[in-house]
């Protein structure tokens, strides 16, 4: 499924089909948040974060593009990430945007 941030697909037709979102909420392992401490005080990327991160967006776009397969759409567009603390040690990663179905020239 073609997916963009950008406002509109150029050279294509379509009809908005509407809303598609996709969301996870991931806890941390408090074994990998000691050694994530560790790392806070030397400096450097917290790369076990980093990966926490990209595999919840990972899960998010997948639920996403599910529900935007359900409804039959041909791409999402204004693609959007966002990111909040839900809980001490938990975080929301949630992506939307709206599902379109290409359509034929006029």
């Amino acid at each position: 499924m073609l997916m963009s941030t950008a406002e509109a697909i150029p050279g294509k037709n379509y009809e908005v089909l509407g809303a598609v979102r996709g969301s996870v909420v991931r806890a941390k392992h408090i074994g990998k948040d000691i050694l994530a401490g560790f790392k806070s005080i030397v400096g450097g990327e917290v790369t076990v974060y980093t990966e926490l991160l990209e595999e919840a967006r990972a899960i998010a776009t997948r639920r996403m593009e599910d529900e935007a397969q359900a409804m039959n759409a041909d791409a999402i567009i204004a693609l959007r990430y966002v990111t909040a603390a839900v809980m001490d040690g938990a975080s929301e990663v949630m992506v939307y945007g709206t599902a379109v179905k290409f359509t034929q020239s006029n």
